[in-house]
Protein backbone atom coordinates (compact mmCIF):
# COMPACT_ATOMS: atom_id res chain seq x y z
CA UNK A 1 0.00 0.00 0.00
CA UNK A 2 1.20 3.09 -0.66
CA UNK A 3 -0.02 6.54 0.62
CA UNK A 4 1.40 10.22 1.44
CA UNK A 5 0.04 13.31 3.22
CA UNK A 6 -0.16 16.81 1.70
CA UNK A 7 -1.72 20.06 3.19
CA UNK A 8 -3.46 17.64 5.29
CA UNK A 9 -4.81 15.99 2.83
CA UNK A 10 -3.97 12.07 2.19
CA UNK A 11 -4.03 10.04 -0.66
CA UNK A 12 -3.67 6.30 -0.62
CA UNK A 13 -3.82 3.37 -2.85
CA UNK A 14 -3.91 -0.33 -2.50
CA UNK A 15 -2.25 -2.81 -4.34
CA UNK A 16 -3.22 -6.39 -4.87
CA UNK A 17 -1.18 -9.37 -6.70
CA UNK A 18 -1.91 -12.90 -6.90
CA UNK A 19 1.19 -14.27 -8.93
CA UNK A 20 -0.77 -17.15 -10.73
CA UNK A 21 -3.97 -15.01 -11.65
CA UNK A 22 -2.51 -11.23 -12.63
CA UNK A 23 0.16 -10.52 -15.44
CA UNK A 24 0.29 -7.50 -12.81
CA UNK A 25 -0.29 -5.54 -9.91
CA UNK A 26 -3.45 -4.58 -9.82
CA UNK A 27 -5.18 -1.14 -8.08
CA UNK A 28 -7.59 -2.63 -5.59
CA UNK A 29 -8.52 0.42 -3.83
CA UNK A 30 -7.50 4.26 -3.74
CA UNK A 31 -9.12 7.36 -2.63
CA UNK A 32 -7.37 10.72 -1.05
CA UNK A 33 -9.26 12.68 2.01
CA UNK A 34 -11.53 10.36 4.38
CA UNK A 35 -11.64 7.42 1.98
CA UNK A 36 -7.15 7.46 2.10
CA UNK A 37 -7.68 7.32 5.65
CA UNK A 38 -10.07 4.39 5.79
CA UNK A 39 -7.57 2.54 3.27
CA UNK A 40 -4.81 3.02 5.71
CA UNK A 41 -6.50 2.26 8.68
CA UNK A 42 -7.55 -1.34 6.90
CA UNK A 43 -4.30 -1.97 6.13
CA UNK A 44 -2.76 -1.37 9.51
CA UNK A 45 -5.59 -3.55 11.33
CA UNK A 46 -4.13 -6.20 8.77
CA UNK A 47 -0.96 -5.73 9.78
CA UNK A 48 0.00 -4.48 6.11
CA UNK A 49 3.03 -2.41 5.68
CA UNK A 50 1.81 1.18 4.71
CA UNK A 51 4.90 3.15 2.54
CA UNK A 52 4.49 6.75 2.13
CA UNK A 53 5.58 8.41 -1.34
CA UNK A 54 3.77 11.07 -2.89
CA UNK A 55 5.12 10.45 -5.99
CA UNK A 56 3.88 6.87 -6.57
CA UNK A 57 0.18 7.74 -4.99
CA UNK A 58 -0.15 10.58 -7.40
CA UNK A 59 0.52 8.23 -10.01
CA UNK A 60 -1.66 5.58 -8.99
CA UNK A 61 -4.20 7.53 -7.94
CA UNK A 62 -4.54 8.27 -12.02
CA UNK A 63 -5.70 4.51 -12.12
CA UNK A 64 -8.61 2.73 -12.23
CA UNK A 65 -9.90 0.53 -9.64
CA UNK A 66 -9.46 -3.14 -10.67
CA UNK A 67 -7.01 -2.08 -13.32
CA UNK A 68 -3.27 -3.71 -13.91
CA UNK A 69 -0.97 -0.40 -13.27
CA UNK A 70 1.25 0.03 -16.54
CA UNK A 71 4.71 -1.24 -17.25
CA UNK A 72 6.87 1.94 -16.41
CA UNK A 73 5.67 1.44 -12.67
CA UNK A 74 6.88 -2.20 -12.77
CA UNK A 75 10.23 -1.34 -10.83
CA UNK A 76 9.19 1.00 -8.38
CA UNK A 77 6.15 -1.12 -7.46
CA UNK A 78 8.83 -4.26 -7.25
CA UNK A 79 10.58 -1.78 -4.92
CA UNK A 80 7.27 -1.36 -2.76
CA UNK A 81 6.85 -5.26 -2.76
CA UNK A 82 10.01 -5.52 -1.97
CA UNK A 83 9.88 -3.30 1.04
CA UNK A 84 6.29 -5.25 2.11
CA UNK A 85 8.22 -8.97 2.04
CA UNK A 86 10.70 -7.14 4.40
CA UNK A 87 9.16 -5.72 6.74
CA UNK A 88 6.86 -9.01 6.39
CA UNK A 89 9.62 -11.42 7.28
CA UNK A 90 10.79 -8.94 9.84
CA UNK A 91 7.48 -8.68 11.77
CA UNK A 92 7.08 -12.42 11.65
CA UNK A 93 10.99 -12.95 13.02
CA UNK A 94 9.65 -10.69 15.83
CA UNK A 95 6.51 -10.31 16.62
Amino acid sequence: MCAYKKQKRRTAAALTYRQAEDIAPVVKAKGHGSIAEDIIARAKESDVPVREDETLAELLEQLEVGTSIPADLYEVIAEVFAFIYKVDAEMKENP
